[in-house]
Order: structure tokens, then sequence, then C-alpha cells
């Protein structure tokens, strides 16, 4: 657990969770929405990252609660744990799917078929187990959202992209059918498709290549992972008769 204030006030903050939090977008969103008075859940597979992360928080924003929570977004059994620790907390006001990636770069005839069936997992399954764990939660407050960190992957092809692109193009189409059955329930849900943002992301899509990863981000304009989790903490801001659809956020030589 991070750190704790007065359990009265706590009861009247906005609750977030936040997927893949340990690191990049996930963290820096985890950080900004802190910061503007909600406490968050971090999640994600690795415990001290996450430790790291809420303590930077502490600091940061020491008017937050943080609670670290372990988690596997592609076993259901690891997700249920999530949503008991959210169960406990009195639910959630905001959750972001942010956890997902890449692996692999392979023309189709040369592509691994445990990396395409990872990023399905991970990109699809995984936004589909948590939403469902976590639904009951969010049903739990007044003006609840799912925000999905998707990527502009989800909806245009690039050579070498085909796992990838055929799993944000899932979730996807995950997200706007969401959108639609969530609507007359009172969850408003929002879809963030970032384009070239320099993080750890191309570390692990190569499977820890440094060189080649830092390939990707030379002499071009990059976005910061600052910036995406600045467009997640507008959203999470509107007002609950408004539903942001849709927001592509590119850097100026990707548009």
């Amino acid at each position: 657990m991070g750190n704790n204030n007065d359990s009265a006030t706590s009861t009247a903050r906005r609750l977030a969770v936040v997927t893949g939090a340990s690191a990049g977008i996930g963290e820096a969103t985890a950080s900004s929405l802190a910061a503007d008075g909600w406490d968050v859940v971090l999640a994600a597979r690795r415990p001290e990252r996450l430790e790291e992360v809420a303590a930077r928080i502490g600091v940061d924003a020491p008017d937050a609660t943080t609670h670290v929570v372990q988690v596997d977004v592609t076993d259901r059994g690891s997700v249920d744990a999530l949503a008991a620790a959210v169960h406990d907390l009195g639910g959630a006001d905001l959750l972001v799917n942010n956890a997902g990636g890449a692996r692999g770069l392979d023309p189709v005839l040369e592509g691994d078929v445990e990396d395409w069936r990872w990023m399905y997992e991970a990109n699809v399954i995984g936004t589909l187990q948590v939403t469902q764990a976590l639904f009951p939660e969010l049903t739990r407050k007044d003006a609840p959202q799912v925000i999905n960190v998707v990527s502009i992957a989800g909806r245009g092809a690039y050579r070498g992209g085909a796992g990838y692109n055929a799993a944000k193009f899932g979730e996807t189409a995950l997200t706007d059918v969401m959108r639609m059955e969530f609507a007359e329930k009172g969850v408003r849900v929002c879809q963030i498709d970032p384009g070239r943002v320099a993080t750890d992301f191309s570390l692990n899509r190569f499977k820890g290549d440094a060189e080649r990863a830092q390939q990707v981000y030379e002499d071009v304009l990059n976005l910061t992972a600052q910036d995406i989790a600045e467009t997640i903490r507008w959203v999470a801001d509107r007002p609950a008769h408004m539903d942001v659809d849709t927001i592509m956020i590119r850097p100026v030589d990707q548009a």
C-alpha cells in the first residue's frame, strides 16, 4: 500500500484504477490523476515497480491515497483479485485500461504465432476481462467512466505490424461496442489513440533490444507519456452529461 490519508476524507474522494501503471503512460496517468485529487489503484505485473511509483506519488501528491495491486490482465483469477480489492475500497469512479503492448515487427509470413496470441490476450482479452470484473464496482458510483488506451495502430495498418494491428483493431471494435452497450447503464467510454510515444514500449516490443528500440525514436518527433496522461486527466474530469468518444494524438511529423 502507498500513503494513506484521513478515512473521512477518503470516502468523499474519487477512485481511479489504472492498469499497466508501473511505467510509461500508465505511470504518468496515475501520477496526474493523483495530482488532481484522485485516489489511485496502481495495477500491473511488477509489484516492485508499482511500489516505486506509489512512493513518488506520495511525495508529489501527499493527499492522495495509493493502493498497489499486482495483476496480470490475461489471467482471470488475477483480475478477479483486483476486482475484490476495488470492491473493498467501495468501488471505482474511473477505469483506465492501459495494459497491453506489442511483440515483434515481423512480416505476416514470418509472424510468430505465440507473439500474436500474447498480443491478442494482452490487448483485447485483458481489456475485456478487467472491464467485466470491475463493471459492478463502476456502477456503484454516480458518473463512472472507462478510458481505453488503444493506439493509432487500431485505425491504420502498417508493414510488420499485422499482429499488433489485428489486436488493436480488435480492441477498437471492443471499445465501440462497450460504448453502445454501457451508455444505457450510465457508464461513459472513451478511447485514446496515441501515436509514437517515447516510452519502453519499443524496448518491450523488441524483447530488450535497446539499440533497435532506440532507432524507433531517433531523428523524429515523439510524444511523451505525460502528453497522453494530460489528455486522460482532461477526459476524466468531464461532466457527467459528456461522453468523449475518441481522441487521436500524434506527433506533428506522424500526422
